[in-house]
Order: C-alpha cells, then structure tokens, then sequence
C-alpha cells in the first residue's frame, strides 16, 4: 500500500515583476524542482502559490529558485 503525502501549500510574495513573462520564467524555474507539483504565480499581486511535497522541496529551495530566475522573494502569510 502506497501512502500519499498531502501537499503543502506555500505563498510568497515577489518583488521585482516588471512584465507577464517573468511569470513563465519564475513557474518554469520552481516547476522544475523535485517534488513541486503546481506553481501558480500571480503576477497583478506580486504573489507565487506553490503545491509541493515539503519531504521532497523546502520552501528555501523554492525561494532559491525564484532567486535563479532573478527575483527576490519570501514566504508570506497571505
């Protein structure tokens, strides 16, 4: 029997957005991380919604990987 891991949900805010194609490079850098699941980013609100396995990806990695695609950013609340 295979057990599922529920995913986490975790929000950060960005800053930096200057253009709606900084939305594609930041979901396709966090999308290619291992154990991430979905990534929603928000580009009006300046917000990143990831979907991931926190056993697999940690939220500093996530942030990491916003950094490599050239953006600064960090967990948020809401």
């Amino acid at each position: 029997m295979t057990t599922t891991t529920t995913p986490t949900h975790t929000k950060l805010r960005a800053e930096g957005f200057s253009c709606p194609s900084c939305v594609t490079k930041i979901e396709k850098q966090v999308g290619r991380l291992d154990g991430v699941e979905a990534v929603q980013v928000h580009f009006a609100s300046s917000r990143i919604e990831v979907e991931h396995d926190a056993a697999k990806v940690s939220v500093d990695e996530i942030v990491d990987a916003v950094a490599k695609a050239g953006y600064v950013s960090k967990p948020s609340a809401f």
